[in-house]
């Protein structure tokens, strides 16, 4: 899946560099800085976008093309679904930021509304099969969907706020969805299950690691104070600014996140245990020990995100001069 997609980036790639050899007399460079002042029609900038979007939509995934990530996030061990979810699924999201918006500004008024049509779609999508979905990894991975839908909201925006907000929701997605995973690791390793009808009231036997799991999962809902909020936030901010409807549309995911997350909470965490599950463990040591730098994560950005934001909002700003010309809103 993953091939076919990074094929038409290659295409992409060696079009736009023969396109600048073609007008500098015979240089042949892929160098970023050369590459982002080729000049190119209105035409060609939108199907290159088109060939660049396509592979960073599978990486991300950006629905229709994320159909991959759920089976693979719920088949792969937990290390591998941390990697898949926390870092490599960002770099779709980067690549869309960095190459796609920064070397084709010409063709974002045109792909723009398809763009952020896409994105609400994967936000209420992803939502919406999260209620449904049987067990917590494929719960995480339909979550994810949603929130890969507000970073690319943030990212095809045009405004400064959203696209900050887009930066850090990156960030912030991925220490959250690795606190994800491993909780439902270790509740795995208990349980053999992460089936949600086969844990219940696990609150009662492991009441540490069910305090766990409500910090990162209202850090995944967006309860102010903790790191989620503040990216959403921004996000939706930026969003209504320049795209309100499609602003306006992307807060019932803020919802349906509160929904089918608290849902799944009391549905494994509630009520009373039972044969297997009235016998689990609580949290030991080295447990709590590798969850205390998510959680302080989770804490720090979402009480005091500055720093991070200082860091964030100066490359925003270099490429939004870049894109500017072409329309992207200040």
């Amino acid at each position: 899946y993953t091939f076919s997609g990074s094929a038409f980036l290659l295409i992409g790639i060696l079009y736009l560099g023969f396109l600048h050899q073609h007008q500098t007399q015979g240089v042949l460079t892929f160098g970023y800085s050369a590459l982002s002042s080729t000049a190119m029609s209105h035409g060609t900038a939108v199907w290159l976008f088109i060939a660049f979007a396509i592979a960073f939509a599978v990486k991300s995934p950006i629905w229709p093309l994320h159909t991959w990530s759920p089976i693979t996030y719920a088949e792969a061990p937990t290390g591998g679904s941390i990697e898949l979810s926390a870092l490599l699924a960002k770099l779709g999201s980067y690549g869309l930021l960095r190459f796609a918006v920064g070397l084709f500004p010409l063709a974002l008024a045109s792909v723009r509304p398809a763009m952020l049509t896409l994105a609400v779609i994967g936000i209420l999508y992803g939502s919406l099969v999260a209620c449904a979905t049987p067990d917590l990894k494929r719960l995480v991975a339909y979550s994810s969907v949603a929130q890969m839908g507000f970073i690319t909201l943030g990212v095809m925006t045009g405004s400064k706020i959203a696209m900050v907000g887009a930066v850090l929701l990156m960030f912030n997605h991925g220490v959250i969805t690795a606190g994800f995973f491993l909780l439902i690791g270790f509740m795995e390793q208990r349980r053999g299950s992460y089936t949600i009808k086969d844990m219940t009231g696990l609150q009662g036997p492991a009441p540490v690691l069910a305090g766990l799991f409500t910090v990162v999962m209202m850090a995944s809902i967006g309860l102010p104070g903790l790191s989620g909020f503040i990216s959403e936030y921004l996000i939706l901010i930026g969003t209504f600014g320049t795209h309100a409807w499609w602003g306006a549309t992307a807060t019932l995911g803020v919802l349906a996140a509160a929904a089918y997350l608290l849902w799944a909470y009391q549905r494994v965490f509630h009520g009373k245990a039972t044969g297997a599950n009235a016998e689990i463990s609580d949290a030991t040591s080295k447990e709590r020990w590798v969850l205390v730098p998510v959680v302080v994560l989770i804490v720090v950005l979402g009480v005091f995100p500055k720093p991070v934001l200082d860091r964030i909002t100066p490359s925003v700003q270099q490429l939004i001069h870049h894109v500017a010309p072409a329309g992207v809103n200040k």
